[in-house]
């Protein structure tokens, strides 16, 4: 796997304050998203709105809402840096 195969795709919409942090492979596969949309009210995180999406649109783990800094540092740790 080279770094070229990779790409982020960041999309924030002030006007409605939310957010989304996309992360996929070349092959569209999820790797993380952290967003902030309402659709997991019922895990009662307590980070509610914000979530995380880890490897599959299923797993859903509670997360604090991210700034793009941090995103961006841990899309780093997956990519095959020499």
């Amino acid at each position: 796997m080279q770094i070229e195969d990779y790409f982020a795709q960041i999309k924030q919409t002030m006007d409605h304050l939310m957010y989304t942090y996309h992360y996929i492979d070349s092959s569209n596969s999820l790797i993380v998203r952290y967003d902030n949309s309402g659709h997991h009210k019922d895990l009662n995180f307590p980070t509610y709105p914000h979530h995380k999406h880890y490897g599959s649109e299923e797993n859903v783990i509670a997360s604090p809402a991210p700034d793009l800094t941090a995103v961006l540092k841990e899309i780093e740790a997956f990519l095959p840096l020499p």
